[in-house]
């Protein structure tokens, strides 16, 4: 199977690249490839005939999206939309990975595939727009909505993840504020990429449920916290005492609203018989290990 992976060097790439690294990978990172120039797109496709195109490339950060709106929307809309329409026309499988922003989370509980999307932020809205090009111009594809990503690798467009900036402010030995009214899933970029590589073979190789599963696909380490609970969790592992407190969102003042709930019920892998991933709680542990060997 040859997959090409845009956004390669990011925190998400760089684990999708280990684990699909027992297939032909091409690795795009954004000098290789601007999704947001259709030309660009058909030209790499077109070279390269990937069966599997999985777009991790995105515009991520939440804040500047509300005043950026035309980049976030020509990167998380438009990008997709060109990567659609050229795996519509070679026949091959697009992966969009997608984001828990698509809702607000104002009902109080996880939010299921088939639950109505309803974005907080400009962002999320772009996102959304995404995922309605992936699934209007492709006939093949997973939409892969996730949530609360860290990776080894940081992440190169927020310039390093939650848990590596809890860990920096730790060090400086000054009071952390964490916000303890947004409630989500931490997921471990390398769990989450050993996930979608599982999902994937569902349509190569028809292993679990029924062959060629396309379609919305919530995908997430298991359990839920709020952005305190992770920071606490990640002090607690460190053995740091830190001077944590928690605060409101309307205390913490971000510029865009985010979810109150932004939990992602993963329904869809479970119906189709794929392996749970393991609680969040875990996976952190790994990843607070792995990050001291490198």
């Amino acid at each position: 199977m040859r997959v090409l992976i845009t956004g390669a060097n990011g925190q998400l790439g760089y684990d999708l690249r280990k684990a699909f690294a027992a297939e032909d990978v091409i690795p795009a990172s954004h000098a290789d490839l601007d999704v947001t120039d259709d030309a660009a797109v058909k030209e790499k496709l077109r070279a390269t005939r990937p069966d599997v195109v999985i777009n991790s490339a995105a515009f991520t950060r939440v804040d500047d999206c509300e005043t950026e709106e035309q980049k976030a929307f020509a990167v998380n809309a438009l990008g997709v939309l060109h990567l659609a329409r050229q795996c519509q026309a070679l026949g091959a499988v697009l992966a969009q990975i997608s984001t828990d922003y698509v809702f607000t989370g104002e009902h109080g509980r996880p939010n299921r595939e088939d639950d109505p999307p309803n974005p907080p932020n400009v962002y999320g809205a772009s996102k959304l727009a995404g995922e309605n090009f992936a699934r209007a111009y492709c006939a093949r594809h997973f939409v892969i909505r996730t949530s609360g990503l860290y990776g080894v690798a940081g992440s190169s467009g927020k310039g390093g993840n939650f848990v590596e900036t809890m860990i920096s402010l730790a060090k400086t030995g000054q009071p952390i504020r964490v916000v303890n009214d947004q409630v989500l899933t931490p997921t471990y970029t390398a769990d989450l990429a050993t996930a979608i590589r599982e999902l994937l073979r569902t349509n190569q190789y028809g292993q679990y449920g029924q062959y060629g599963q396309y379609g919305v696909f919530h995908l997430t380490n298991s359990g839920a916290c709020s952005w305190f609970d992770f920071a606490r969790m990640i002090f607690q592992l460190m053995g740091s005492n830190a001077k944590l407190s928690a605060i409101s969102s309307p205390e913490y003042g971000a510029p865009a609203r985010r979810p109150t709930c932004s939990v992602l019920e993963n329904c869809k892998m479970r119906t189709n018989g794929l392996p749970v991933v393991r609680p969040w709680q875990d996976a952190l542990a790994t990843y607070l290990r792995e990050r001291g060997n490198r």
